[in-house]
């Protein structure tokens, strides 16, 4: 057995509301209530080793979030689940543990579903010109960086994206660049924002279903 491992976790429901930063202090409270301290570091300022795959933003939901840990002690994968998910608030269930093999650098697409919702809009003509944006050959956004804002084309970080009609919305689904470059789900309503203003949704659902690395293979 190995105290350097790998969980994969939903976060949904009301737990969407969580931070990155409440989420980390979340985990190390749950550990520790289920028997399995963590390791911490050396030095002056010991911190518990953990760290997120890719942090994710206030208000997504996602079933394929990724931690790697390590614990004080050796334990068996097999029965961190469920130890794991009892300590957990609702809405954050651990889905898996095992011993990692690959780095959290090798990912690089994420597969994305969402929901716009429009009061008046036609789902089944949004769709269509929601369709024909995005089979543009760029979308130039503004986004904001560390240095401020600047304008970025993210049509290169759209590998794939589809667009259907629902009863008062329109979905989604898409592959988008999950690193180098970074592309959020927002940087979507962006664009629409920007050359279909008249499409604005009135709300925005996003969810993570699935991480994939640049040979879009399953990466877990």
């Amino acid at each position: 057995m190995n105290n350097k491992l790998r969980i994969r976790f939903e976060k949904t429901g009301r737990a969407v509301y969580v931070s990155h930063l409440d989420l980390m202090r979340t985990m190390q409270r749950a550990f520790l209530r289920a028997g399995f301290p963590l390791a911490y570091s050396e030095g002056f300022n010991p911190h518990a080793i953990l760290s997120m795959a890719l942090p994710l933003s206030v208000g997504m939901e996602s079933v394929c979030e990724l931690m790697d840990f390590r614990l004080r002690d050796p334990a068996d994968p097999a029965v961190l689940p469920e130890r794991l998910t009892a300590a957990m608030p609702e809405g954050i269930r651990v889905l898996e543990a095992y011993e990692p093999e690959r780095k959290f650098a090798q990912i690089k697409w994420l597969h994305i579903s969402g929901r716009l919702e429009y009061d008046r809009a036609d789902p089944a003509g949004a769709a269509r010109q929601l369709t024909a944006l995005f089979s543009q050959e760029a979308l130039v956004i503004v986004r904001k960086t560390k240095r401020g804002e600047g304008e970025a084309d993210i049509r290169p970080a759209v590998r794939e994206i589809s667009f259907a009609p629902g009863e008062g919305q329109v979905t989604l689904q898409a592959l988008i660049s999950a690193q180098n470059p970074t592309l959020n789900p927002t940087h979507l309503v962006s664009a629409v924002e920007r050359y279909l203003p008249e499409l604005m949704p009135d709300f925005t659902v996003f969810r993570r279903e699935a991480l994939f690395d640049e040979n879009m293979q399953a990466f877990r």
